[in-house]
C-alpha cells in the first residue's frame, strides 16, 4: 500500500473516533474531538497532495479516495441529524445522490476510467471536476462540519455561542447540500446521454446490410 491510499484509509478509524466522543464524551472531550474533524478534512486534501508529489495516483486511490469522501459526509450528516443539529433531509439526499453517481461510475471504474475523467462535456466538466467547484464544494462541507461540530462543543459547555454558531452552521449544511446536488446532475445526465448513444449506435449497426446477410452468404461481411 503507497503512502497516498494509507492516509485515505487513515480517515475512516478517525471518523469512527470522532463519532463515538460526540455521542458519549463529555464537554472536555468535545472540545478536543473539533480539532479532530479538521484533521479528517485536511487529511483529504493531503491524500492528492503526497499522491500527486510522490507519483502514486492511481485508479484503486481515486476509488479509496471517492469511497473515504463518501464515508466522512455521511456518517457525519447522519450524526449531526441524530443529534437534533440538522434536517435529516440533508443526510437522505446525499444518500441518494452518492447512491446514484457511485453506481453510475462504476462502470466508467470497469473501463479503467476516474470518477473525473468519465465527463465528457465541457460543462458537465466544469461543474464536476472544475477547481472552482470541487474548493467551493469542499469548503463549504468543511466549514458546515466544523461550526456543527463547534456546537455541540459549546451546547455542552452551555456558552451563549452555541445558538449562533449553529445558526451559521446550519446555513452552511444547506448550502453544502445545493453543491452536492448540482454536482451530482451531470453525472446523471451524462450517463442517460451515453445509454442513449450507444442504443443509437447498436440500432445503426444492426441495419448495416452486411449484418443483415444470411450465415451461409457467399458475400463476405466487412
Amino acid at each position: 500500500m503507497n503512502l497516498a491510499n494509507a492516509i485515505t484509509l487513515a480517515r475512516l478509524p478517525l471518523l469512527v473516533v470522532i463519532v463515538i466522543i460526540f455521542f458519549v464524551g463529555d464537554a472536555a472531550w468535545r472540545m478536543a474531538a473539533v480539532p479532530l474533524v479538521l484533521l479528517l478534512i485536511v487529511m483529504d486534501a493531503v491524500d492528492g497532495i503526497v499522491a500527486r508529489q510522490r507519483d502514486e495516483v492511481t485508479l484503486l486511490g481515486s476509488v479509496l479516495d471517492i469511497a473515504a469522501d463518501r464515508a466522512v459526509e455521511i456518517i457525519l450528516w447522519v450524526m449531526y441529524a441524530n443529534l437534533g443539529l440538522i434536517s435529516w433531509i440533508i443526510p437522505m439526499t446525499v444518500i441518494i445522490r452518492g447512491a446514484l453517481t457511485d453506481s453510475i461510475r462504476e462502470a466508467g471504474y470497469q473501463r479503467g476510467t476516474s470518477a473525473f475523467a468519465s465527463m465528457r462535456t465541457g460543462w458537465g466538466k466544469w461543474i464536476v471536476a472544475g477547481r472552482p467547484m470541487r474548493a467551493g464544494y469542499g469548503l463549504i462541507k468543511a466549514v458546515a462540519f466544523m461550526l456543527l461540530a463547534g456546537t455541540l462543543a459549546l451546547q455542552s459547555l452551555g456558552s451563549p455561542w452555541a445558538e449562533p454558531v449553529w445558526l451559521l452552521g446550519v446555513i452552511a449544511s444547506w448550502i453544502a447540500l445545493v453543491f452536492c446536488i448540482v454536482r451530482g446532475i451531470p453525472v446523471v445526465f451524462e450517463a442517460f446521454a451515453v445509454d442513449r448513444g450507444a442504443k443509437d449506435v447498436g440500432r445503426a449497426e444492426q441495419k448495416r446490410p452486411e449484418n443483415n446477410l444470411p450465415e451461409n452468404s457467399p458475400i463476405e461481411k466487412a
